[in-house]
């Protein structure tokens, strides 16, 4: 869906530990270039074993796409690119380390920052937060049905000892969820919706979508594969408000007459073959939403309709 062209400019937002990248170098010529993003330290460190001058990595979130952009090629100039890809969410290497603190299956220090260097903990939050900030981060990010005894059983279990290990939450939340998904820890919702907020991660998508639309070059491919509905309903709104027409439907106008969106979705949502699945079970609930750029500009009233579910003003910021 990228369609890498041999002599394009990509970006990608999620360079994790690089096999988006190298597969995008490996479709790339002499001219072509790869600017990859991570906002986890550990996974810059690893781009460092990639030795190809088309390729340079950039420590920041991708909300700060367009910064980077600007301020770390300004004598080349990237004013326009021809492709984003964005892997959102958790890396598997970041589950898999149990000092990072995502993951319940191990024993670890509650932080689940991806970029440690930055923000606050989950700890530090859970050790401040009132019982309805819980209710609601847990509720909402997690769509926890169990959100209000959940947000209870942490207040009731930091007044005895303060939730500083992944073993603990993990512990208070199993007591406080009454019935389980088949297959699924009771602690996943609510170590998702801490992970999401501890991050911005739906902030950061939302910053990262109009930048990477507005920095394609017309025909440029933008491509976001989301894990979790949140993130997927996101993008999806985000690509149908930039992908429609604003003029009213029942207007008298001829089909080649009307203004040209921003965006042109690239056919039905992806998602991973049975085959995909069962060589790479986290692949199960990745969906691929891709669109192509037109010439047209990405305008405040494009914007507006993208972001209008998070309140009239959500557009400027």
């Amino acid at each position: 869906m990228l369609a890498v062209r041999a002599d394009g400019v990509y970006v990608d937002c999620t360079f994790g530990r690089g096999g988006h990248s190298r597969a995008i170098l490996e479709r790339l010529g002499p001219a072509g270039r790869l600017i990859a993003l991570d906002r986890d330290p550990q996974a810059v460190e690893a781009a460092h074993a990639i030795a190809d001058t088309r390729f340079h990595i950039v420590h920041a979130p991708f909300s700060e796409l367009a910064r980077v952009l600007d301020a770390h090629f300004p004598s080349t100039g990237v004013a326009q690119v021809q492709g984003v890809l964005a892997d959102l969410g958790v890396s598997s290497p970041q589950l898999e380390d149990a000092a990072r603190g995502f993951s319940f299956r191990a024993d670890g220090p509650l932080d689940m920052r991806m970029d440690p260097t930055r923000g606050v903990s989950a700890a530090d939050w859970l050790a401040t937060a009132t019982e309805q900030q819980m209710r609601e981060a847990i509720g909402g990010y997690g769509e926890e049905r169990f959100a209000k005894q959940v947000a209870k059983a942490i207040v009731d279990a930091r007044a005895r000892e303060p939730l500083r290990r992944t073993e603990q939450l993990a512990a208070v939340v199993a007591a406080a969820v009454r019935t389980r998904e088949a297959g699924q820890n009771p602690a996943t919702r609510t170590f998702q919706a801490l992970r999401i907020l501890v991050n911005r991660e739906l902030e950061e998508i939302a910053l990262m979508l109009p930048q990477a639309t507005a920095r394609l070059a017309p025909g440029g491919r933008l491509v976001v594969i989301a894990f979790h509905s949140l993130e997927d309903r996101l993008v999806k709104r985000f690509l149908r408000a930039c992908a429609a027409d604003s003029l009213p439907a029942d207007l008298p106008i001829r089909a080649r007459d009307l203004p040209q969106p921003p965006l042109r979705i690239l056919g039905k949502a992806l998602r991973a073959s049975a085959a995909e699945i069962a060589a790479n079970p986290r692949a199960r609930s990745a969906t691929l939403r891709a669109a192509e750029r037109s010439g047209a500009a990405l305008d405040q009233a494009v914007l507006k309709r993208a972001f209008s579910e998070h309140g009239p003003d959500a557009w400027r910021s």
